[in-house]
């Protein structure tokens, strides 16, 4: 297939150009997405706990920590030290709300950034528009995409700007909320014991927060060291975030899993280890990272409003509205660009939608396409560069920049042992079994991700009790029902920071601030019109669950043609998981609406009591 195209006079002269290879693609991607299905879907995941709960235990906490128990009252109590915990503190601080506590498993602050500390973790969104806060904390970051040291940094220095430190309850996990009616408050109940009362509460547990565990037969066998790559074994490896394992010399290592966190940490492990297998089901997408450190002189021009500038320039241009300038210039804007640029040309003909897609379906085989010619530049071996390339269509699966990733199999000591889709046969009390043949390993680390689908309170790893002790589970067992994906209706005073109905941007922290922007207004509200409940009122709810349907819809076929994964409910699409995700509008139009239900000061769909 060719890697350009010629600027034809119209869409119908651009099919007929590329019919015989779009068709092969089509049916190429279709071949690769059908042997990837599975039945069972997301039930092909072991949920850590019982045996395997060890991979859950926090290896940078200090043991022994006690701590008296707790029952008082607090007026906002915040579920998660993350980065939407942490903009829901810091919100609700500029709004002139002092009594704010935190809760938080961890040892400090950080959530996604504090317990995933693997060899080369870095964000693959720049960081001077993935960091929150940038201009409340006078920071500029070293480079223009972050490691994980830095972030984890920023994200302790937002809570000592907030002062989020006064009153914050670390290594304490959440067991159950329960609604009183009688006092107009949440009962909280934590492993710590601790039994307080709060009259607001936001759960800022996070999407990605729970890791999961591939289901082959014979895990509970293997005799040698394992562990989670969210809670990395750095005294068996040696080393830090920035490689050096010099624990895995003379070692056999095995990974399973080769999406974002393997892209980053197989560099290390394979510059490191005697012998590394990596076992790959589906290949990412790997694209160039150019990452400069940050240029001074540039630091010292910007201006008041820069970064909710440059947040909003770059999630207009992943969301594919044009803007005069790409502020970002980097591999999101640029896979968004080829799609935008097909959509132009064909929407400025006066093309019907049918054609619009073919059109940005060219432009989407043509970047793919470059990112498979990347990877025969790259990879030696033709067999191991063939396994490599990625057949799908981008934003099937979250793409991935890295300049080391592909190169690390051209090392001799480096063997990409590729399933064909099928994922590994089982695991024995010495390695690992594909096709049949049995890989020894001394370590096998699994990098298979995190809970993305399963019930919400199983994902948060605590309970809630609504009123009558309805069970948000209950609530939601034929779907997700919100308001503004924030408000469930029988569950006043609580606000749930997280993605289902909600608008989805590729970086997440922007939709957690305007999500703590709009949580800190009504709390505000709350508390000076001395308000007892603010909750969703039903027929407030029943409409934005049907909007949230009515727009899905849009996207439901592209998703549905995917390869299966995380976002498409690993291929089992249905009414329910199309209710459960996003806001289909898109995050523009649904800051949008936040915004203005904010403006009108009217509280429509909610009641207040």
């Amino acid at each position: 297939m060719p890697t350009s195209v010629e600027e034809p006079t119209t869409t119908d002269e651009a099919t007929a150009q590329h019919e015989f290879d779009a068709a092969r693609m089509r049916e190429k991607y279709r071949e690769e997405r059908d042997r990837r299905l599975r039945d069972d879907g997301n039930e092909q995941y072991v949920e850590v706990k019982g045996e395997f709960a060890h991979f859950l235990d926090d290896p940078y906490a200090e043991s022994g920590f006690e701590r008296e128990s707790l029952h008082d009252e607090v007026e906002v109590l915040v579920i998660g030290g993350g980065f939407g915990g942490l903009l829901a503190g810091a919100r609700l601080r500029q709004a002139g709300v002092e009594d704010v506590r935190i809760i938080d498993p961890a040892s400090d602050f950080g959530g996604t950034w504090y317990w995933n500390r693997y060899p080369g973790i870095a964000c693959d969104i720049e960081s001077y528009t993935y960091l929150p806060m940038l201009e409340e904390l006078d920071y500029v970051p070293k480079e223009k995409y972050a490691f994980g040291p830095e972030i984890l940094d920023h994200s302790q220095a937002i809570a000592r700007k907030f002062d989020l430190y006064r009153d914050v309850c670390f290594q304490t996990r959440v067991e159950d909320l329960r609604w009183s009616e009688e006092d107009a408050r949440w009962i909280v109940t934590t492993n710590r014991g601790d039994r307080m009362k709060a009259h607001y509460v936001c759960l800022a547990t996070g999407p990605l927060n729970r890791p999961k565990l591939p289901g082959i037969a014979g895990i509970e066998d293997f005799e040698g060291h394992t562990f989670h790559a969210s809670r990395w074994d750095y005294e068996y490896t040696g080393g830090g975030s920035d490689g050096n394992l010099t624990g895995l010399e003379g070692k056999r290592v095995g990974i399973i899993g080769t999406g974002a966190t393997s892209v980053q940490c197989v560099p290390h492990i394979g510059a490191s280890a005697e012998q590394l297998y990596v076992f790959q089901r589906t290949p990412s997408s790997i694209d160039v990272k150019d990452n400069p450190a940050t240029d001074p002189e540039w630091k010292k021009r910007l201006k008041p409003g820069w970064h909710q500038h440059r947040m909003d320039n770059f999630n207009s241009l992943v969301s594919g509205i044009p803007q005069p300038e790409d502020l970002v210039n980097d591999g999101w804007t640029d896979l968004i660009g080829k799609l935008i640029v097909g959509l132009r040309e064909a929407a400025g003909k006066d093309q019907p939608p049918t054609d619009i897609e073919k059109a940005i379906e060219l432009a989407d085989f043509e970047k793919m396409e470059e990112i498979r010619a990347r990877v025969d530049s790259i990879v030696d071996n033709a067999d191991t560069a063939e396994a490599l390339k990625p057949y799908y269509r981008q934003f099937c699966k979250r793409p991935c920049f890295h300049n080391e990733y592909l190169d690390t199999f051209n090392r001799p000591n480096v063997k990409l042992v590729d399933t064909k889709g099928k994922g590994v046969e089982r695991i024995t009390k010495r390695g690992v079994i594909v096709n049949g043949h049995e890989y020894d390993v001394d370590c096998l680390i699994y990098a298979s991700g995190f809970e993305v689908g399963t019930d919400y309170s199983r994902r948060a790893d605590l309970h809630l009790y609504g009123r009558s002790g309805q069970t948000l589970t209950d609530k939601w067992s034929d779907g997700v029902r919100t308001l503004h994906g924030m408000h469930v209706r029988d569950f006043p005073n609580c606000f749930i920071m997280s993605n289902p109905q909600a608008g989805f941007t590729a970086s997440y922290p922007h939709l957690l601030n305007e999500q703590a922007k709009h949580l800190a207004y009504i709390i505000k509200t709350g508390i000076d019109k001395g308000l007892r409940t603010v909750e969703a009122s039903e027929a407030g709810e029943s409409g934005w669950v049907e909007q949230c349907i009515d727009k899905a819809r849009l996207a439901t076929d592209f998703v549905e043609n995917c390869t299966p994964g995380y976002y498409n409910n690993e291929g089992q699409m249905s009414k329910r998981s199309i209710q459960d995700g996003f806001y289909g509008g898109g995050s523009i139009q649904f800051f949008k609406i936040l915004e203005d239900w904010r403006k009108a000061d009217e509280f429509e769909g909610m009641e207040l009591g």
